[in-house]
């Protein structure tokens, strides 16, 4: 009887075992379940076909909230954004920027970006004045959809009329409709938001797959268009990308495309300079370098995960950087291994060296284009220099500005595209030292 009952046990703990086995690899369980212990790739996704719920805002757009039922473990670590809660002073970081930016917005406040969860608040609360409400195109889905459909008139709307309609309307911040419309329960569908991306890339985006342009929609150098006109004869401010192709993504391309046209965003009263203010140009920048013909920017920066209860694999919108993430660091690591990074931590040293590196040339060459502009100010304000010479330093001034910026405020310090960051800084010190040059050749 005894072994009778040890063979009983033995039987019944295999079938157990047998179960557990099979429900974890998806054949039984109610649902279809995979349990992936490897490394985890976008391959391991599989993406639901859901209907989507009904929108109880009255412009339309399904909320995060009303999607959490069928997306939760997607719209829980998207909330997580409001974790990444700090805001670095660059204008304390870095006091020669006071200077550079005399005379707009940026000299008065200058901070670091937080978690998308904030978009709203910090353009409420910038110090910065508020144009029209074209300051709002990438802070909530609310205005992307004001402007839809041609309806360029929603770029020169009163910011706090539109603000509070938002508020009244229960708007988000950034959130699902920014990047999947409402269509995001078709299978991960990627929609572009933004009316202004077709309208200068074309419909097939140039080429551009849709899974990085869905974050290069925000994370580019913009401007707010003064030369198309609406009926009444004034501006449409329209926000609006300085290009049609990859090709023209260049600094030196943009640059020119302003020069053709006119564009200018300050004229600084001190050195009488016709200024350009590049914003966050990540997407040109990585476009532009080594890794657009392998990744895109949900590799390096939604990390692929496991619910480790359903078993569910789903892209994290927790958006980080790869150096505070292991699963992204290993991606990585797939292509810098033949360049001698053999660990993660290796990886990290890597990128961190060029980081420091390009954050140590930035301040150098900062520094220096805050001389230029403090000596060329004194010179348009002595009196005794003639007005073509001066303008002719003027155009120095404003190119070595633009490429010295074009650097700075992209977000990755080099670690995007370090050849690019390398070349803004260098032509920023030629221009500077041949302004210079002029300056002292009194």
């Amino acid at each position: 009887m005894e072994k009778r009952n040890q063979a009983a046990k033995l039987i019944i703990g295999a079938v157990v075992v047998i179960i557990a086995v099979l429900f974890l690899v998806g054949i039984v369980g109610g649902h279809d379940v995979k349990y992936k212990s490897a490394p985890l790739s976008r391959e391991d996704i599989s993406y639901k076909q859901v209907e989507a719920p009904m929108a109880s805002a009255e412009n339309g757009i399904i909320s995060s909230a009303e999607w959490n039922a069928a997306y939760s473990d997607i719209v829980t670590t998207m909330n997580r954004n409001a974790e990444n809660d700090e805001i670095i002073d660059y204008l304390e970081l870095d006091p020669y920027l006071v200077d550079i930016y005399d005379g707009f917005g940026f000299a008065l406040e200058y901070g670091s970006a937080r978690g998308h969860s904030y978009t709203l608040d910090d353009v409420n609360n910038t110090k910065r004045p508020h144009g029209s409400a074209n300051c709002l195109t990438c802070k909530t889905p609310y205005f992307n959809r004001l402007a839809e459909n041609g309806n360029v008139e929603a770029y020169t709307y009163d910011f706090n009329e539109v603000l509070d309609s938002l508020r009244a309307d229960n708007g988000e911040a950034i959130s699902c409709y920014t990047c999947h419309g409402n269509e995001a329960g078709s299978e991960g569908k990627i929609v572009i938001t933004h009316s202004y991306v077709p309208k200068a890339l074309g419909e097939d985006f140039a080429g551009i797959d849709p899974s990085t342009l869905s974050c290069g929609q925000c994370h580019i150098e913009y401007y707010f268009n003064k030369k198309e006109l609406k009926a009444d004869g004034k501006p449409t401010l329209e926000t609006s990308m300085p290009y049609h192709s990859v090709e023209e993504m260049t600094p030196e391309a943009i640059y020119d495309f302003y020069t053709a046209i006119g564009y200018t965003d300050w004229t600084q009263e001190s050195t009488g300079a016709k200024l350009l203010k590049a914003q966050h140009p990540e997407l040109e920048t990585y476009l532009t370098g080594v890794h657009a013909g392998t990744l895109s920017c949900a590799d390096c920066h939604m990390p692929v995960e496991q619910n480790p209860t359903t078993q569910n694999i789903y892209h994290s919108h927790l958006i980080v950087s790869p150096l505070e993430n292991k699963t992204l660091l290993e991606t990585c690591l797939a292509c810098h291994k033949d360049l001698g990074a053999k660990t993660t931590d290796d990886m990290i040293t890597f990128v961190r060296n060029i980081q420091s590196r390009i954050t140590a040339e930035e301040t150098r060459v900062g520094n220096l284009l805050a001389e230029f502009k403090k000596t060329l100010a004194q010179a348009n304000q002595s009196g005794k220099w003639d007005e073509a010479k001066l303008d002719e330093i003027r155009e120095l001034y404003r190119k070595a500005q633009w490429f010295f910026d074009f650097c700075y405020v992209e977000n990755a310090e080099g670690a995007h595209n370090s050849e690019l960051a390398t070349r803004c800084l260098n032509t920023a010190e030629q221009l500077i030292n041949e302004g210079m040059a002029l300056l002292n050749d009194e």
